[in-house]
């Protein structure tokens, strides 16, 4: 199903997406209300279905435990749905999980973030797989993403992908049964609580890996 060299997807099952006329980017931003997630491509509107309960449960988990890491040590802000992100005049993605660094909070606007945040996690539905393995894939190293995360719940699959110096993605392989981010300084995933029935608590992951709560650690 996942390509060799970069982790993408082969043999996708096509999006089920919402059909909308297409519009520019002007009427999307005055279309798309509060209530409703969708990105906009270069014309093209995509409408997202309603989540599943496993869909939510692990957006909520790891963006919860990303977001007290990063609280803990003041690096930066962690966002979730709520916000489009601008990668391009043309293009606004909608990431599950989002980290904008401490130093780069001046792209954070009002209504969106205006360029590329510094990791993206996206959380794979059985049909998001063509958006989140490829289009998101290419969109986010093109934008300059230093980091995606994709997992895929149902397969037991975690990829990260990292910049490098000529400004494509590679992936990068666990350390210690750990995915160690670089653009979240000391932060480590370990995806065997992705798998866990129930999730595991916040606290109890920070704690497994060793990740010091208090500020200042």
């Amino acid at each position: 199903m996942i390509g060799s060299e970069h982790g993408l997807l082969t043999g996708v099952i096509p999006a089920v997406e919402t059909s909308i006329p297409r519009m520019t980017e002007e009427e999307f931003v005055a279309w798309c209300d509060e209530d409703t997630r969708a990105e906009f491509v270069d014309g093209e509107v995509i409408v997202f279905s309603p989540s599943s309960t496993e869909h939510v449960l692990l957006c909520n988990f790891l963006g919860t435990l990303l977001r007290v890491y990063v609280d803990a040590h003041q690096l930066g802000v962690v966002g979730g749905p709520e916000w489009q992100v601008r990668l391009r005049p043309g293009l606004r993605r909608v990431p599950d999980v989002l980290f904008v660094s401490r130093e780069r909070l001046s792209i954070i606007r009002d209504t969106h973030i205006e360029g590329a945040p510094d990791l993206v996690i996206e959380v794979v539905s059985p049909d998001s797989e063509e958006r989140d393995w490829r289009d998101k894939y290419w969109d986010y190293e093109q934008a300059g993403v230093r980091e995606y995360w994709v997992i895929e719940p149902y397969t037991k699959v975690v990829a990260l992908y990292r910049l490098d110096e000529e400004g494509k993605y590679r992936r990068v392989e666990p350390e210690g049964g750990f995915f160690v981010s670089e653009a979240v300084p000391g932060f480590k995933l370990k995806p065997d609580w992705l798998w866990q029935e129930p999730l595991p608590s916040v606290v109890e992951a920070l704690r497994e890996s060793g990740l010091v709560l208090r500020r200042g650690g």
